[in-house]
């Protein structure tokens, strides 16, 4: 397909990569930051523009991929009439984009993205949604060229899981963050911890993470418990989440 990328952040760097080594053709990139613009362009070898009344018109769609509250100014400035346009948003419904244009819809790629990190593209679950059958189905088969997990999702599903994928994904990493943080104040290594992130991650892949929750909490260890506590004495915020956590862990016995 011809392919118009609105944007030139994480997410429209990726999935304009993997759209391109998949054979489609990325006809331009629309960033308001020309010169990030012009990056993305020069790794998929096209052109660039900061100008939304200036994006080709010759587009067989246009994926739009910039923050959510951006989305609806940016559609409606494109002043399409028949063009197909999509947003890869975990929570915009797809209505947000139905008084701009009569074919739109989502084309959402599950995974925390870092311009400078490769993602394994075909292993990303793609999630799509049409605002036709005819739309849905030409998303899904386009998500199947850069995908092998490619679904078809309403925007209720959608939202709930860009929920789960908060706490899964963006809470674990920050309780990360404040693991090396307890460790640095008392001079120690977060590395020493990598080797047990990484078999807990490994873990769940072929068992419910319910059935492989470990800890004091499950235990439900007082005596360890009250020591943690202790530590964080002088740290009421992360006192709070310690508290919150465990007690969430030992209700999940029950």
């Amino acid at each position: 397909m011809k392919v118009v990328l609105i944007g030139s952040g994480n997410v429209a760097t990726h999935l304009g990569i993997a759209l391109k080594e998949a054979g489609h053709e990325i006809l331009q990139v629309w960033s308001k930051t020309f010169l990030h613009g012009k990056a993305l362009a020069d790794v998929l070898h096209t052109t660039a523009t900061d100008d939304l009344t200036k994006v080709d018109p010759e587009g067989e769609i246009y994926i739009i991929a910039v923050k959510d509250d951006f989305i609806s100014q940016v559609v409606a400035e494109l002043n399409f009439d028949h063009q197909l346009v999509v947003h890869t948003s975990g929570t915009v419904s797809i209505d947000e984009l139905a008084v701009h244009t009569p074919h739109y819809g989502v084309f959402y790629p599950l995974q925390t993205f870092s311009k400078n990190k490769s993602v394994e593209f075909l292993s990303v679950p793609v999630l799509v949604e049409g605002s036709t059958k005819e739309v849905g189905e030409l998303l899904f088969t386009l998500a199947g060229t850069i995908s092998n997990h490619a679904y078809k999702m309403s925007s209720e599903e959608r939202s709930v899981l860009h929920l789960a994928a908060v706490f899964a994904c963006n809470f674990s990493n920050h309780l990360y963050s404040l693991s090396s943080e307890i460790l640095q104040q008392r001079g120690l290594d977060f590395n020493l911890l990598k080797p047990l992130i990484a078999e807990t991650a490994a873990k769940i892949q072929n068992h419910p993470p319910n059935e492989v929750q470990t800890g004091p909490a499950i235990r439900n260890d007082l005596f360890t418990l009250a020591k943690h506590k202790e530590l964080l004495t002088n740290y009421p915020d992360l006192k709070d989440i310690y508290e919150i956590l465990s007690n969430s862990i030992m209700r999940s016995k029950l």
